[in-house]
């Protein structure tokens, strides 16, 4: 059996490989020395010219004997110990070079593998296709069905890649759930990635079974090509990278080609959510406050509190694009809780009769502990809880009714109301309504700016008012801006609205001064306050 190469062994096993050896062959010298005096002594004797045989040399001889033996045997052993060894090393290099489930390159051997690859191409005239392949929802697996299914769900994965894949390919598995695929194409028949791309997705459509469960696991893909701005695999990668940031976003369970306008999108991304991070730290997003109004006598009742993010170099961002981007860097519940003090504190000395409505993400209903932040907050700002209306939307509910329900029998136990909100969008409304106890239920302004000329809006928004009515609950319809479109709820029996036609919405210092204006404080200050210019208020005289 050969020995590894000494650039193998660690000094320690050399040391034991040289003792070994010299003892070995000292026993050899010594065995060569004494048995030839041996055999002499024998032959004298045999030829009578000695009477004996030195017994001390026949001794020195067995021992000798003994020695080589014992040195060759532990040779081998040690051999055999060594090459044990080298294979283990050789595993270790294969572990730290590829993925223990799947078998795919790690990140870095991609790297290394997809560099001289990168290079083999561009010497050819060719140019490498980069595929990174995410499963959509992957999370959700795990969660429902543990990470057994969810392991025979990522290898079922890499078994299609494999299958689907040019056989020259590299095929790696980046992270959880994230796998690349490179390859090399010729650049006029860039149809060959989009082709494979396409072959994936519709491959990973149809349901997977694991542990008895049907599994439906599509993916998301980006691709990327390398061209003559992309200076290497590891750029080729981010551009694939930002083009499966773009897949997701655009609804997943497709292929997207990456583009640099994507890479300037996903900066001004970068740059927003750092901004967002000091914004939401400093309480740079402060509540704006739209009027919500009793369509029977246009008085005033209350107020919803709306975000606004005024960006030092970028203006006034709009809430539809910073709140999701709060959600998913996951800020939106101190963004919340934020909104809500500040609401809170202006409004602790307006007329006891002025009600505050505040919208809840989804992703805070996640939190167990949302009832007791917000009944916290309510104590630190001397907020009546009576005067306080949380809006959930139907898509609040869908992740967990059952804590849902919790954290909003918590509230309404310390008097806080609730709103249904965006009624009618969702899937499940009247089972909503019936699990949890709502005060009110609020039309989305999709069907309420339509009703005059979409006889589909009118019939829905007719159907929410007689449902509400049935219900003992309160009906408020959003985004009202025309007078007509007021009317015609008011005649259908709707008891609130609001929307531009009551004015635009206020930040806290100008609803003050329209407040002081219509003695609607509770201490009115000293002072006459001047009308508020571009504001056409409607509240109680």
């Amino acid at each position: 059996m050969t020995a590894p190469p000494a650039a193998t062994r660690s000094p320690r096993t050399i040391n034991r490989e040289f003792v070994t050896g010299a003892v070995t062959g000292a026993a050899a010298l010594m065995l060569v020395g004494t048995g030839g005096a041996v055999l002499v002594g024998i032959f004298a004797r045999l030829t009578g010219r000695s009477s004996g045989i030195d017994q001390g040399l026949v001794v020195a001889v067995l021992l000798n004997v003994a020695l080589l033996l014992f040195g060759c045997l532990r040779y081998r052993a040690l051999t055999a110990e060594l090459n044990e060894a080298t294979d283990a090393g050789h595993r270790a290099r294969v572990l730290a070079q590829r993925d223990s489930l799947t078998g795919f390159l790690n990140r870095r051997s991609l790297s290394e593998d997809g560099a001289t690859l990168f290079g083999s191409a561009r010497r050819r005239g060719k140019v490498v296709a980069m595929l990174t392949i995410d499963v959509d929802f992957f999370k959700s697996v795990n969660d429902m069905h543990g990470y057994a299914v969810g392991d025979q769900v990522l290898v079922h994965v890499a078994e299609t890649i494999a299958a689907i894949a040019p056989t020259t390919s590299l095929l790696a598995r980046l992270g959880a759930d994230e796998f690349a695929c490179a390859f090399v194409f010729d650049p006029a028949h860039q149809g060959v990635a989009d082709r494979i791309a396409e072959r994936l997705v519709t491959g990973f459509a149809r349901p997977f079974r694991a542990n008895g469960v049907d599994i439906h696991a599509t993916v998301s893909i980006g691709v990327a090509r390398s061209d003559a701005d992309c200076a290497s695999i590891d750029a080729l990668l981010r551009n694939a990278d930002i083009a499966l940031h773009a897949a997701k976003t655009a609804g997943r369970n497709r292929h997207v080609w990456f583009n640099t306008a994507m890479e300037q999108s996903l900066q001004v991304r970068g740059e927003l959510e750092s901004g967002l991070r000091l914004a939401v730290a400093a309480q740079d997003i402060i509540p704006y406050f739209e009027q919500q109004v009793d369509l029977a006598t246009g008085l005033t009742t209350g107020f919803e509190v709306l975000a606004r993010w005024d960006h030092p170099t970028r203006g006034m961002i709009p809430p539809d694009v910073f709140i999701p981007i709060a959600e998913e860097i996951g800020v939106i519940g101190d963004l919340s809780l934020s909104l809500m003090r500040q609401a809170c504190t202006a409004a602790r000395d307006w007329d006891s009769a002025l009600t505050l409505s505040i919208n809840i993400s989804p992703v805070q209903l996640r939190d167990a502990w949302l009832a007791q932040k917000i009944i916290k907050t309510l104590v630190e700002t001397g907020f009546p809880a009576s005067r306080l209306e949380i809006e959930v939307t139907e898509s609040a509910l869908f992740d967990n009714l059952a804590l849902a329900q919790s954290i909003v029998g918590s509230l309404k136990n310390q008097g806080i109301r609730l709103a249904l909100d965006d009624f009618g969008t969702g899937f499940s409304s009247l089972a909503h309504l019936r699990a949890l106890p709502f005060d009110r239920i609020k039309i989305d302004h999709s069907f309420v700016a339509s009703i005059l000329d979409n006889a589909e809006s009118m019939a829905i928004v007719n159907t929410i008012v007689r449902l509400g009515d049935s219900l003992n609950l309160p009906v408020t319809a959003e985004g009202i801006e025309d007078a007509a479109v007021e009317e015609r709820l008011r005649a259908l029996g709707c008891a609130k609205g609001q929307g531009y036609l009551y004015g635009r919405p206020m930040n806290a210092a100008q609803l003050r001064r329209l407040l002081a204006e219509q003695r609607l404080l509770a201490h009115q200050p000293d002072g006459d306050f001047p009308p508020v210019r571009g504001i056409a208020p409607r509240l109680a005289g």
